[in-house]
């Protein structure tokens, strides 16, 4: 019913387009007065616009004509690509911050300049965001002769970049590309610097995510963490690896009848579908047994058991070549998306050191969070946010849901005349392989050229032994080598040409096309197995037919395949059964594609719901980074009134240790009260000595107004001695300094709460309501912990005098040469050690710095002296 709806009235994104469209062609009118100008005229023109924009006397949307119009033209002129009125289309959309869905080949890269070039008027930046340091370099390379045309500069981010002075110019320019990694991480970095002049990035204006699916969707499911070394440690790795090895996978068999119970083999269950290993009760009396203890869950051998559980993960749910690659003596992750090496990047909660134990390389130690974010809060931050895919209304839902980021879907320039066949199903995957060696056989003798989709790195290596075998040549593209891409890439549509390549090949990829290749048939497109996501096999069949030429695409599949042997639909099997088929046969039809599309969209069901889920747990943890890093930024910031803040804390000070002496004394009426153990616990606490008398009052009030007096005069003594910009500085860092120690173990905190809150659905609660109420009380703590800490820290801290300490510093370098002579060479094992006698200097002696005065009265001086801080 809808559809004939549809077809009667037209759909949402038909009027849309319609409205676009007549747009459009008023930015083609222009096209005329503007191609009879000079470069010059063209460029005063564009300049104009720009300060009318600066000096807001228009809007963005008042100027967008013209702003088209010229860059359209100076695209012309400078690159020799003139805009379609489509890609016009796909501008107006990016620049209202949606997403802009453009089947492959229209040009995505070009159309994107137009919404570039029209928002860098504003003077606060423009940020391309794509998939890889590839793609950054290339479109920005493409691009930048065009924008230094119309007066923009241009920034390119790469891994390569660890200079942050270079990082910084780049995020200065104009306009800056880069990968989703880059600008993510280098928000997190900038929020543990001690100055703002240490900050790389600006303002988040306006943001255009290239392959938005891929980065929006596909990669928000893993949040960027900085991690640090931890206190945390296990050595237990290597014997839970062992313990794994020893235990035997079992099955669960299904009770035939519903009063019979269900029959479990052997120690463990792997559950494909959910990435998890059970263990049975006998395993868990093995495993026991194996590690020599009572019960491996009780407190004492807790770790014991999770660290069973991802070894148990390690050999079963994750896979060699597929997951990770080993290279030099490391565990290297394998996007399952890009099929790229995510260098640098780790698996959380002890996986990665479990592949290290099970692979035999070195195992590094465990580490904690120090700063976290998911993609979905980080592109979030910016002021517009806007995207461009082939593929992106499988998703609409989640874009609306969770970004607010409506999915235009705009037409192609020409109509796209490639041939997507029916896939073919074959009973087991040798047989599958079998017959795409023969079909690339067979059309490789035609010269037409093939692009061999494969699901991992295992499998592209497995089809390279078979057309090796075959003696078929080929070219082989995945992550093992990647630094040969752009040839490969280049190469790929060449007469005869057979690439085999994982999902590296899927996403930005432009083959071109010899003419007597598209007279051959064009690019064929082999896909050896299904993605989970429907995306990825779209982004693979787009790279045949790009702007209207000839192509074709066909899957193979097998009932061995994951996709269909874990979510697929058993009447597939039931059909091929009945049917009888012999070795070598398959079957080809709508309704088996469909129900391999169902079966895809079971899959993403499932993700939504994994990303939801992680946004859940993370938009609590947004909202106190925000308040965190909203404060280090205020510290930053020379003029912040730190003082005050401080003024403030010491009288949360005195509340907090009056409270805590009353709870001790037990003391409700002041007479009670026990002045003693307040006057100890600030001697403790701040190393400062008071009397009863500078305190005592017939009220907790005063009591609490004189001890605040008291202290307020003892720090601003002490910190009379430095110059006010030093004493600023010096309060500065070290609220600093005790802010991220606090926040660091509070995300180690947040880290462990996350891990074990599931268990409260057991007990019938929601384990979600549950972290907001955990996390919210864990917060409370650390806002009061740091308050308490940082006058804690500026009470005990000790100042000296800078010409003292340079003294003193020139007496203890003397007193050491004094003391090597004293040295005496050990040879031990070959090696020579020096051991240095240290020599203990009387108080009453003279001072060895050449003062005159006697060691106590000057470098032996103890209390505070003023200028310098000595932690």
């Amino acid at each position: 019913m809808i559809k004939i709806f549809s077809k009667i009235f037209g759909t949402k994104n038909d009027k849309e387009i319609k409205k676009y469209k007549k747009r459009a062609l008023l930015i083609t009118a222009l096209e005329e007065s503007f191609s009879s100008l000079t470069n010059e005229e063209l460029q005063e023109n564009f300049n104009k616009l720009k300060q009318e924009v600066q000096d807001k006397t228009k809007t963005l949307d008042e100027v967008l004509n013209e702003s088209f119009a010229i860059t359209r033209e100076a695209s012309k002129r400078i690159l020799g690509m003139r805009h379609y009125d489509v890609q016009l289309i796909g501008g107006m959309v990016l620049h209202e911050g949606r997403i802009a869905e453009m089947k492959t080949g229209e040009g995505k890269t070009l159309v994107g300049s137009l919404a570039v070039a029209l928002n860098a008027m504003t003077d606060e930046g423009v940020h391309v965001v794509t998939v890889n340091d590839y793609l950054a370099s290339r479109d920005a390379k493409e691009l930048e002769p065009l924008y230094e045309f119309l007066g923009y500069s241009t920034g390119i981010l790469t891994g390569e970049i660890s200079d942050e002075s270079y990082r910084k110019e780049q995020y200065n320019a104009d306009i800056t590309y880069g990968t989703n990694n880059e600008f993510g991480f280098d928000f997190l970095r900038d929020n543990m610097h001690y100055s703002l002049d240490e900050k790389v990035q600006r303002k988040y204006n306006f943001v255009i995510v290239d392959e938005v699916d891929s980065i929006l969707i596909d990669e928000a499911r893993t949040p960027l963490i900085i991690s640090g070394p931890t206190n945390h440690k296990s050595t237990d790795y290597l014997k839970a690896n062992e313990v794994a090895l020893a235990l035997t996978k079992g099955e669960k068999t299904e009770a035939k009848k519903a009063d019979e119970p269900e029959i479990v083999t052997g120690d463990y269950i792997v559950d494909e579908k959910n990435k998890s290993v059970l263990l049975t009760e006998e395993g868990i009396l093995n495993a026991q047994k194996l590690f020599d203890v009572d019960n491996m869950y009780s407190l004492e051998h807790a770790s014991l058991s999770h660290h069973l559980d991802q070894a148990l993960k390690s050999h079963n749910i994750f896979e060699k070549d597929v997951d990770y690659v080993v290279q030099n003596n490391e565990i290297i992750i394998v996007d399952e998306f890009t099929g790229r090496l995510s260098e640098g990047r780790r698996f959380s909660d002890g996986l990665h050191q479990a592949l290290e134990a099970k692979e035999g390389v070195a195992i590094q130690d465990e580490s904690q969070t120090l700063a976290d974010i998911t993609f979905q809060n980080y592109f979030r931050m910016y002021n517009k946010l806007a995207g461009m895919t082939g593929t992106a209304q499988t998703e609409a839902t989640e874009f609306a849901e969770i970004y607010n980021l409506d999915v235009v879907s705009i037409p192609t320039n020409v109509p796209i005349a490639r041939i997507d066949r029916n896939d073919l199903i074959y009973k087991t995957e040798r047989e599958k392989f079998v017959a795409v060696c023969n079909k690339i056989k067979e059309v490789s003798k035609t010269g037409q050229p093939i692009l061999v989709g494969t699901a991992s790195i295992e499998k592209s290596e497995h089809l390279h032994a078979l057309l090796k075998e075959a003696k078929v040549p080929h070219t082989v593209l995945n992550a093992k080598q990647h630094e040969k891409e752009g040839k490969i890439v280049e190469d790929a549509g060449q007469k005869g040409a057979v690439t085999i390549a994982t999902n590296m090949a899927g996403r930005g990829v432009d083959i071109k096309l010899p003419e007597e290749c598209l007279e051959l048939g064009g690019l064929m497109i082999l896909g050896t197995e299904r993605h989970e996501s429907r995306r990825i096999d779209n982004q693979l069949r787009g790279r045949a037919g790009r702007q209207g030429d000839v192509g074709e695409s066909q899957f193979y599949l097998s009932l061995e395949d994951n996709l269909l042997r874990i979510f697929g639909s058993d009447k597939i099997a039931g059909v091929m059964s009945r049917l009888g088929l012999e070795e070598g046969e398959h079957i080809e039809s709508g309704m088996v594609t469909r129900a391999v599309e169902n079966a895809q969209k079971k899959v993403e069901a499932m993700h939504f719901e994994s990303r939801k889920h992680l946004l859940e747990y993370d938009d609590v943890a947004n909202e106190q980074r925000k308040v965190i890093y909203t404060f280090r930024n205020e510290l930053l910031n020379e003029e912040y009134a730190i003082a005050a803040k401080i003024d403030e804390n010491i009288r949360e000070f005195a509340a907090v240790i009056i409270e805590n002496a009353k709870e001790l004394s037990e003391s409700i009426m002041v007479d009670d009260f026990s002045y003693e153990s307040l006057i100890v616990k600030i001697k403790e606490e701040l190393n400062i000595e008071i009397s009863q008398e500078q305190i005592e009052a017939t009220d907790f009030e005063t009591i609490e107004m004189q001890l605040i007096s008291v202290l307020k005069e003892n720090y601003e003594e002490k910190m009379s001695m430095p110059a006010p910009e030093q004493r600023s500085e010096i309060e500065r860092i070290l609220y600093l300094q005790v802010l991220d120690k606090a926040y660091r173990e509070h995300l180690y905190s947040m880290d462990t709460l996350k891990t074990g809150i599931g268990l409260r659905g057991y007990n019938q609660k929601d384990p979600l309501v549950e972290y907001k109420k955990e996390s919210y009380n864990m917060f409370i703590e650390l806002i009061a912990s740091i308050k308490y800490e940082i006058i804690r820290i500026l009470f005990s801290v000790q100042l000296r005098d800078e010409d003292e300490a340079k003294r003193e510093q020139e007496a203890l370098e003397r007193l050491k040469k004094e003391m090597e002579a004293s040295v005496e060479d050990i040879s031990l094992n070959n090696e020579i050690k020096k051991t240095t006698v240290e020599k203990k200097i009387a108080r009453n002696a003279p001072c060895p710095c050449g003062s005159g005065k006697k060691y106590k009265q000057c470098c032996g001086q103890s209390g505070p002296k003023k200028g310098v801080l000595a932690r």
